[in-house]
């Protein structure tokens, strides 16, 4: 077996990777050292993602709903760049600027997640990196052994 790029790890060829990770091509990668999205065994865990557009950009000014729509995407994106599939997310931390606008965010979370119904929280924060950021999330998966990138 020929291991993807994104693994490390593993005995021999015909071991299982210990480590995928997943690049979003955020600037902010290789600037503070994070992956996207780190899979080691059936666990995966997302990092903080935020509404940025793949022209480097904020997408949705002022809009909560179309913000976290992007996160989820590009969350969803890098799951799957690691092996898993929407329905293997277990939990979610949606994180926003103002806790009064929790609806519009859970309005969009539901579009992705009203069938798989992950643990959820969510939570008001200060500010993020960027102040066009009204929300930022996080994503944990689990997935099955045998499943792979």
């Amino acid at each position: 077996m020929t291991r993807p790029a994104c693994c490390a790890g593993g005995v021999g060829d015909a071991g299982p990777p210990v480590r995928w990770s997943a690049s979003s091509g955020s600037p902010l990668e290789p600037e503070i050292g994070f992956s996207r999205a780190v899979r080691v065994g059936a666990h995966v865990a997302v990092a903080g993602t935020a509404p940025i557009g793949p022209d480097g950009g904020t997408v949705g000014h002022g809009d909560v709903g179309a913000q976290l729509r992007r996160c989820l995407e590009v969350s969803i994106e890098a799951l799957a760049v690691v092996g898993a599939l929407p329905e293997d997310v277990i939990r979610t931390r949606i994180m926003l600027t103002d806790i009064t606008r929790w609806r519009e965010a859970a309005a969009v979370h539901g579009e992705f997640f009203a069938w798989i119904r992950p643990v959820t929280t969510f939570v008001e924060v200060s500010g993020f990196i960027d102040p066009d950021w009204l929300v930022e999330t996080e994503v944990d998966a689990a997935v099955g052994e045998d499943a792979g990138p």
